[in-house]
């Protein structure tokens, strides 16, 4: 009972005191945004190239990233850059990490914005993971332990110390746990409903975020997790049309409002403050649920994580 009703508290949220006006000055900023080319991505990306940052959106899709590099540097009069990233493939991911560590000397900003959301169940990723674990987990995880060296250098090297990973969650772990005989395909995840995989998928970013903020902080890392929000976007796609509709009328933000609380997080001179803190809307700290605390679930996940990408 307590779950849903932190549910419905974050999912009608008091209008937020946080707005892009408040983002800093960004010039010289680097940052990353995984799935910048649709949805709350993309506003994020948006916010951030009006403020001055060079960012670099991570896809999959890269006829839509570059639609949206268009679309930006109209909005902004500001050039994005893309690389290719596919959070399902993690030799691409190694490959992708790469280019950009080929590009750049340094990392400000990560935002681990990329995510999906409900697909069919027999979907994996072609590394055989179920594909919301595999994907909003797992790929992000990999992604951003590859990225960890430039992170942690990058924060050396600024007068503030930092550096930021932002790790978009869900409400929807509220609803989730921690099965690790599910994260690869096999019967036990065969039995899962789409639903519970998601809520899981969720579950696991936070404590994610968690544990890197315990095993960073002291080198300038700064890791917060955050629910965006119940909000209009792309996510959506293998959600039932009819269910859809019926969501805009009840509970749906517009998209931009989705990007306040990851803007927050990555930007904030206050949120440099935060590290391994949950948000929630809008730009507000709040505790998740208590298991996503656990010290033994996050040493297992990482140990369980560490261990799927040794040989990649």
């Amino acid at each position: 009972m307590g779950n849903l009703v932190s549910w419905l508290g974050d999912a009608a949220p008091p209008k937020s005191t946080f707005s892009v006006d408040q983002i800093p000055d960004l010039t010289g900023k680097v940052v990353i945004v995984t799935g910048a080319n649709t949805g709350i991505g993309k506003e994020t990306a948006k916010a951030l190239l009006a403020h001055g940052a060079k960012v670099y959106i991570a896809a999959r899709n890269q006829a839509s990233s570059e639609e949206t590099v268009r679309q930006l540097k109209q909005e902004t009069g500001n050039e994005a850059f893309f690389f290719k990233l596919d959070l399902g493939d993690l030799k691409a991911i190694k490959s992708s990490a790469e280019e950009f560590l080929g590009k750049e000397t340094q990392l400000h900003i990560l935002i681990n914005n990329a995510g999906v959301m409900v697909p069919p169940v027999e979907l994996v990723t072609s590394d055989g993971y179920d594909l919301q674990f595999g994907t909003n987990v797992l790929g992000h995880y990999y992604f951003t332990k590859l990225l960890l060296p430039v992170l942690t250098s990058t924060a050396k090297a600024t007068p503030e110390g930092k550096v930021r990973v932002v790790n978009v969650a869900s409400c929807a772990h509220l609803f989730g746990k921690l099965d690790f005989n599910t994260f690869k395909d096999g019967p036990a995840r065969k039995k899962c409903t789409t639903g519970a995989l998601y809520n899981q998928s969720k579950f696991g970013n936070i404590i994610l975020a968690l544990e890197l903020a315990k095993r960073y902080g002291d080198q300038g890392i700064i890791s917060t997790a955050l629910n965006p929000g119940n909000i209009r976007s792309d996510l959506l796609r293998h959600v039932p049309s009819i269910v859809q509709q019926i969501l805009s009328v009840v509970v749906l933000y517009p998209t931009p409002q989705g990007a306040l609380t990851q803007l927050y997080a990555a930007t904030s001179p206050e949120a440099a403050s935060l590290n391994g803190k949950y948000l929630v809307p809008w730009a507000r700290v709040k505790s998740p649920r208590q298991e996503t605390q656990d010290p033994q679930l996050g040493k297992a996940l990482w140990d369980w994580l560490e261990e799927q990408v040794k040989d990649v």
